[in-house]
């Protein structure tokens, strides 16, 4: 697949957006792409590669990797909203873990977010109010075996969340979305068959594996002006998992 281009001239509307999407070839962030574009806004995703992105006026990629240099991004004039959704599951036993595969981790899924925030900073605050939306895990609240090196990399993002909301208001919301096991690609191998779904399913207190639907409403609430108001927080979407223990 080619490099999608940019045709917006006669498209531009006043309440359009620009929005820049990291990962967003598949999974949470494809669902994020595809939702943004519905409602009219221009995306410009990074990733490592397009995947089976839409073909649309209103879209365009760019490759990218997390463990690479910090994107070069000059497509858009400004940024109304950055969602940062790489992501790993690489769960071990605590000792088994190599310093390798820890730093990959916290380089995918923080260093990460922190290249592609220094890049787009400056994008951001040519907008009169702007929004970031990051990704945790539930597993930061709540403690769970095997999970140490994405808990550790997740809560330095949580760390990070809620330090840029404080040094980037009043113009530019930051907050972060912690879910619990979702349906996407990278979960596949976690939910490879009925009776493994079945069973993460009734770990959680609401009985069911989250969607990808699931956790693009929410970031489409934190990303849009409908979340105004709301800065500096760790919205936990996952099926009550963090906070419920059902008797």
């Amino acid at each position: 697949m080619k490099p999608l281009e940019l045709n917006f001239l006669n498209t531009l509307e006043c309440d359009m957006g620009n929005y820049l999407v990291a990962g967003g070839s598949s999974g949470i962030g494809k669902g994020v792409v595809e939702r943004l574009l519905k409602e009219g806004h221009r995306v410009h995703v990074i990733a490592r590669n397009p995947r089976d992105l839409p073909s649309h006026d209103m879209l365009s990629f760019e490759a990218w990797n997390a463990e690479g240099e910090d994107p070069n991004l000059s497509i858009f004039e400004s940024l109304s909203g950055v969602v940062y959704a790489p992501g790993t599951i690489l769960l071990k036993p605590f000792h088994r873990y190599s310093n390798d595969e820890i730093i990959s981790d916290f380089t995918v899924n923080t260093l990460g977010a922190v290249k592609v925030l220094r890049a787009t900073l400056p994008l951001l605050k040519k907008e009169k109010e702007a929004s970031v939306v990051l990704f945790s895990t539930v597993a930061v609240q709540t403690g769970m075996p095997f999970h140490a090196s994405i808990s550790m990399a997740k809560g330095a993002v949580e760390g990070l969340t809620r330090s840029l909301a404080a040094e980037w208001a009043p113009f530019i919301r930051v907050n972060c979305i912690a879910p619990s096991l979702t349906d996407t690609p990278l979960a596949e191998k976690l939910l490879a068959s009925p009776e493994k779904k079945e069973a993460s399913a009734k770990r959680h207190p609401l009985n069911k594996v989250g969607s990808v639907e699931d956790l693009t409403s929410a970031v489409l609430f934190l990303l849009t002006p409908q979340s105004s108001w709301i800065s500096g927080q760790v919205l936990h979407v996952d099926g009550g998992m963090s906070s419920l223990k059902l008797l």
